[in-house]
């Protein structure tokens, strides 16, 4: 039974014994329903402030638009890069993502450029713009070749990447313009042997300085380098009293190069020695220009 009191006039009823609990948690249930309710109400009411996604192909042409007409490859990558987020997996996110390198290349963001196009080429390994992914790094790379004075580590991955053009895509328009970069990043990288060369020569290192001739001549012997690298080993050799392998270097020099001016300074240098420009088959050198077909 419920006991009733008055007080005052005023009269209450509480449950008895264990009723009450249950009354309590009934009350609690009915506020947290009214609150919820309230809550669901708000949330079927308030308006979504999200931005619908924009058609895919319209983010991609004001990309290039901005790419082209407005000249503004930055912003023209924010337009690529929408295509990616709104559109992932998309034909139009892989072509977005090619044209985002390209911008970022453009806007000499070469870092990116390549962290871009390793992506792509991740993701679209037999896509028909691979290869350009591919170009696009090796170019990045080549564009940032420091001066011979510098370290060439740049120079190095240049190479590397754009080898991969040539080795991966040969049939491809581009493996011609990486042939040409690679030419003038091998010539680059002839170009700082000679200088650490030219250096130990100066110290009269002559050891060391016939080890970076050596590379010169060996790894990259088509380069304009080459000619002054066999002149260098014959005044290192004579310098050293090793008569037979300045003989080999002038006359391997005089071969090949007949008109050099360092042909000259070579032919004159062994001949203070008494003796004339003679090939020895067994020296490296002569063994290293038959390898590469020059001798």
């Amino acid at each position: 039974m419920f006991k009733t009191h008055i007080t005052k006039n005023v009269v209450t009823t509480t449950p008895p014994g264990p009723w009450a609990s249950l009354a309590r948690m009934l009350a609690i249930g009915v506020l947290a329903a009214s609150l919820g309710a309230c809550s669901s109400f708000d949330f079927f009411s308030k308006k979504d402030d999200t931005p619908p996604d924009e058609p895919a192909d319209r983010l991609y042409n004001e990309g290039l638009y901005l790419l082209n007409a407005k000249k503004d490859p930055k912003e023209a990558v924010k337009k690529f890069e929408e295509v990616d987020r709104q559109h992932p997996y998309s034909e139009w996110a892989r072509k977005s993502l090619i044209m985002s390198s390209y911008a970022y290349y453009q806007a000499g963001e070469y870092d990116d450029c390549v962290n871009s196009a390793k992506r792509y080429i991740t993701l679209h390994p037999g896509s028909s713009d691979a290869a350009y992914a591919q170009f696009l790094i090796g170019s990045s790379y080549f564009d940032e070749i420091p001066d011979i004075t510098r370290d060439q580590a740049r120079t190095e991955k240049a190479l590397a990447a754009l080898d991969e053009v040539v080795r991966k895509y040969p049939a491809s328009e581009y493996a011609n313009s990486a042939k040409q970069k690679i030419e003038v990043a091998r010539d680059q990288m002839a170009g700082k042997e000679m200088e650490i060369g030219r250096y130990y020569l100066k110290k009269k290192d002559y050891t060391g300085a016939i080890n970076r001739f050596k590379i010169v001549v060996t790894r990259y012997q088509t380069t304009r380098h080459v000619e002054e690298a066999l002149m260098r080993l014959t005044e290192s050799y004579m310098a050293l009293g090793i008569v037979d392998e300045a003989q080999t270097a002038a006359a391997v020099l005089g071969h090949n190069f007949p008109d050099s001016s360092w042909y000259k300074h070579a032919y004159a240098l062994v001949k203070t020695g008494g003796v004339e420009p003679k090939e020895n088959e067994g020296s490296w050198i002569s063994k290293a220009f038959k390898k590469v077909g020059l001798g």
